[in-house]
């Protein structure tokens, strides 16, 4: 059936460095820049990370993302939605000092600990742009991305019930929906629980058709009617399962946080290119492309007027 399907773009996230892409936006400036081209080429929904405006590097600085935050809402009316993943070297206090700060309509919340693992990226390379990239990619064999049970309920009280932010529950495999399900019985999330199915992250699900299926099943099976899904793949499979997953009922995101690619071997030269060559596809099913104000309605969303930035 004909319905409104909400595309999120990922602007920058933090696991593509520059050395990877000329195209990765990682000044505000460019952030920015590239935020509101993908709002004009359809994305409802703009989930956003920092970088530092020399290096490239991730960081979690306020002060950084308030350089870009203010121009994305002045030159488009696109949901912001702020990361609270950060990287898995951030503590969580410092991951939540934008959000909270900023009180955004939304922000992600990774749905458990996990390993996250993006050291086989640096087979690909031998000369990097800057020294943090290799160092940072290798990292991360040693690390567990932390978000416990305590972690996930912290965030709960300060930004959802702090702030009145609504979640992009991001499920990295099956036992994330299963906490998920957890804190909707209990009573700590509210409806309606908008569900993002992370495929082909090394520590995850992989990103194949019959996964993202499982974890749709998954999903009816524990949420029953309480639920959206969106769909996001890594790398290659981006377009792919997106597809699928809007084939099978579901939303999408796409951006260069989640893959660098436009097909299997050109880099993409933009968020927007990404974020067209979706809504195409989306639009040649038969569905209409929700506005940021038919996803602020489907989300439930406290509106632009309450963010503070």
């Amino acid at each position: 059936m004909k319905r409104k399907v909400i595309i999120t773009c990922a602007v920058t996230g933090s696991i593509h460095t520059p050395t990877m892409s000329p195209h990765l936006p990682y000044t505000p400036k460019d952030i920015a820049d590239q935020a509101v081209a993908a709002a004009e080429a359809g994305a409802s929904i703009l989930h956003l990370h920092a970088r530092d405006p020399d290096t490239g590097q991730p960081t979690a600085d306020p002060d950084v993302f308030m350089q870009f935050l203010p121009d994305i809402k002045k030159r488009c009316n696109a949901v912001v939605n702020i990361t609270t993943g950060g990287s898995s070297l951030m503590t969580l206090e410092e991951r939540l000092a934008a959000p909270v700060l900023v009180s955004p309509e939304m922000a992600s919340l990774n749905m458990g600990s996990m390993n996250f693992g993006l050291f086989p990226l640096q087979k690909r390379y031998s000369d990097w742009k800057f020294e943090w990239e290799a160092k940072l990619l290798d990292a991360t064999r040693d690390v567990v991305f932390q978000n416990t049970f305590a972690n996930i309920e912290q965030i709960f009280e300060t930004l959802g019930e702090g702030c009145g932010t609504r979640f992009e529950f991001e499920c990295y495999d099956v036992g994330h929906i299963q906490t998920l399900a957890f804190y909707l019985r209990e009573g700590l999330i509210k409806k309606p629980v908008f569900v993002q199915f992370v495929l082909g992250v090394l520590g995850g699900i992989d990103a194949s058709p019959e996964s993202l299926m499982h974890m749709q099943a998954t999903a009816d099976r524990l949420l029953g009617d309480n639920y959206q899904f969106s769909v996001l793949a890594a790398g290659r499979m981006q377009i792919p399962l997106a597809t699928l997953g809007s084939i099978l009922g579901g939303n999408v995101r796409v951006g260069l946080e989640d893959s660098l690619l436009i097909n299997r071997s050109e880099l993409a030269t933009s968020n927007a290119q990404q974020v067209g060559k979706i809504r195409r596809i989306v639009e040649e099913l038969g569905h209409d492309i929700a506005s940021p104000d038919d996803a602020r309605e489907m989300l439930g969303l406290k509106g632009p007027h309450k963010v503070n930035f």
